[in-house]
């Protein structure tokens, strides 16, 4: 078993190099030309992808663990790296969704439309990629932080990558804001672990205790860091601009692992310690159903399409949240069926979010590539025109409303069931957390599948909203290929989760070792995964049936070609269907007290025949634009005597570096 894990960490750390280096040839002038070099690197990516895939496997069967000492030192230590089953976990969807983003964007972005950035884009994001599997091999604070901010800033350049528009410059100014106000968060996390344990090197699972007031500070601080990468409300106001404006298949690589590896940076972070307080779970439940909620909200009011998607981001986070809450929460009241139905919940839908938001993405880019917008209410009647995106589209949107037989209905059902085993075998502040985030787990799921109805109703249904923007084409397949592949294994979890639930078990074994102590049954006796299979199928099986039975119908009816019924008008329009304002108006309504939306209604001209008026509306970021820039206005203000400090003189820099010293060292010494 420990030379499968050597080999199985071979190849990992083979794809990291393999990816790094992927872009690096489009680099050197005139070694090949832009669309040669565009195509190598994305046979690149896809070995990468291969062989990152087949160690992670490996490693996840095997359920040990390994850790490998550099042979280089850092100033604060040796520099190690590792694999563990939590590790094998998150490189899964790392490797899987940026090797079906590579292929895809072989097309989306081709070297011949894109000769200006499509460089820049390819080199950077295989850096990105080695960066974040790098960040899930760390095993010490000095090199985790390497590799945080090596990801950060290739993701960056990413986002950038059309760098000539205003609004993708601003996108990108506030992702760099907010990604190192998290890492200052991270430096300050790694000195106090180091007072806890006493080495910058990573404790074991369960070392630490979490009950002293520094313990409290690790975890705060931990939420607020890594919490800001994940997008958990109301640390997510990068998220919805970045993702919106960067390319779709770095959407889809953002939104699917990059905030997961902020949700890693959690989970570790939580392995460290045992015994956790009962506050620990209520308040990662409490942040997770706000996330939940208040995300579907927000993403109901959007019109762009992109922007929507984002927003669901943020509430498949908060429900990745509820249940590590639920895990903690079952942790502080010895309660392993909670541990494990939590954490597994949790760890399942972080894989697969990452698969279901992919397969979103890169259809909303299959769909943006044909009509040349990303604002829903241009769109219309895509399906004709794109009737294999619209069919994948759909099997993301049902994926992710957590509808059974896909993916998300298995992961949503394991949390679920950690909340039913705290209403029913704990009390006091548990118990009444658990029925109060149950419900809001509803509600969440409610709500996303009235955004999923609006979106694929406006989006492939109906008739095209504006002639310069109808679909005009399908995807090639490089595009449709990715897409097919996602969604064919969000349909084979949905149908037989039991291949996922030995895994699940050892990486939830990883994170709570506590659980090795217990009873510790298996995840098969208490969630009813045979049954799920069963249901599945018969419901396939029926919806099967039920499209034959329509299909032989059909073909013996004669078929025209009418307008949609026009509400009594005489001569029916496009402009008279649902737009996604008004079809979101009432639940916009019901979270204006959260939302915030803003109406510009028509000013009519008097007379017979007045002229043509115009109503709309939106909804703003509010967390951003209401609380967060008008606080920062305020300080600025408050602060503005402070900035005649920074004056451009460097012997006054050099005296303040002086005092600095002297302070330091004066409360070292006494």
């Amino acid at each position: 078993m420990a030379q499968e894990l050597v080999a199985a960490s071979t190849l990992i750390f083979a794809a990291t190099l393999l990816a790094a280096l992927s872009g690096a040839p489009l680099l050197v002038p005139g070694l090949l030309s832009v669309s040669r070099g565009q195509l190598l690197a994305t046979v690149l990516m896809l070995a990468a992808s291969a062989l990152g895939l087949i160690g992670a496997a490996v490693a996840l069967i095997s359920g040990s663990s390994e850790i490998f000492q550099l042979a280089w030192a850092l100033p604060f230590g040796p520099a190690e790296i590792g694999i563990d089953p939590l590790s094998a976990w998150f490189l899964i969807p790392i490797f899987l969704i940026t090797g079906c983003a590579a292929l895809y964007a072989r097309t989306y972005w081709h070297a011949g439309h894109y000769p200006h950035n499509v460089r820049k884009m390819t080199f950077f994001f295989g850096v990105m990629t080695a960066g974040m599997s790098a960040v899930v091999l760390a095993r010490d604070g000095i090199s985790f932080l390497f590799a945080w901010e090596i990801m950060a800033l290739a993701s960056y350049f990413l986002i950038t990558t059309e760098d000539e528009k205003p609004e993708v410059n601003a996108a990108g100014t506030l992702y760099m804001i907010t990604t190192h106000t998290g890492t200052l968060g991270l430096f300050a996390l790694f000195p106090l672990l180091n007072l806890l344990s006493g080495s910058w090197l990573f404790p074991a699972a369960g070392s630490l205790t979490a009950s002293s007031p520094l313990a409290a500070a690790v975890y705060l601080i931990a939420l607020f860091g890594f919490g800001m990468k994940a997008g958990i409300m109301p640390l997510h106001i990068w998220l919805p601009s970045a993702h919106a404006n960067a390319p779709s298949h770095v959407s889809a690589v953002m939104s699917g692992v990059i905030l997961k590896v902020g949700v890693y940076g959690i989970v570790r972070t939580l392995s460290f310690f045992n015994a956790v307080p009962l506050w620990w779970g209520c308040s990662v439940l409490a942040l997770g159903g706000v996330s939940g909620v208040v995300g579907v909200a927000f993403a109901i009011g959007q019109h762009d399409l992109k922007r929507l998607l984002a927003y669901h981001s943020i509430e498949n986070i908060g429900i990745i949240f509820m249940g590590l809450g639920v895990a903690l929460v079952g942790q502080a009241t010895g309660s392993p069926a909670m541990m494990l139905l939590g954490m597994s919940g949790a760890l399942l839908h972080v894989l697969n979010h990452a698969l279901f938001k992919a397969l979103l993405f890169l259809g909303a880019g299959s769909v943006i590539h044909a009509t040349g917008t990303r604002e829903m209410d241009l769109m219309g009647g895509a399906a004709r025109r794109l009737p294999y995106t619209a069919l994948l589209f759909g099997v993301g949107a049902v994926a992710i409303c957590g509808l059974p037989p896909l993916n998300g209905f298995v992961s949503e059902l394991l949390i679920y069931l950690g909340f039913f085993q705290g209403i029913q075998g704990t009390g006091g502040a548990a118990a009444a957390a658990a029925a109060l985030a149950a419900p809001a787990l509803a509600l969440v799921g409610g709500l996303a599948v009235a955004c999923f109805v609006k979106v694929y109703g406006i989006v492939f249904l109906g008739s095209p909203r504006a002639e310069r923007h109808e679909a005009s084409h399908e995807a090639g397949w490089p595009m449709l290929l990715p897409m097919l592949l996602l969604g064919s294994i969000c349909l084979v979890i949905g149908l037989a989760p039991s291949l996922v639930a030995g895994p699940l078990g050892r990486v939830s074994l990883t994170v709570l070792p506590l659980l090795v102590t217990t009873a510790g049954l298996p995840l098969q006796e208490l969630a009813p995964l045979e049954m799920i299979t069963i249901a599945g199928a018969l419901l396939l099986a029926l919806i099967s049936l039920v499209t034959f039975w329509y299909r032989r119908r059909l073909a013996g009816t004669v078929c025209s070609e009418n307008v949609t019924w026009g509400c009594g008008y005489q001569r029916p329009a496009p402009r008279i269907q649902y737009s996604a304002s008004s079809f979101a108006g009432m639940l916009t309504s019901l979270f204006a007290f959260v939302l915030k939306p803003q109406s510009h209604p028509p000013e009519i001209a008097a007379g017979i025949f007045p002229d043509r008026s115009r109503f709309s509306s939106h909804v703003p970021e509010a967390v951003l634009e209401l609380v967060y820039i008008p606080a920062l206005k305020r300080l600025y203000a408050r602060f503005s005597g402070v900035r005649k400090l920074q004056n451009g003189i460097l012997q006054q820099y050099v005296l303040y570096s002086l005092v600095t010293l002297v302070v330091l060292l004066a409360v070292s010494y006494f």
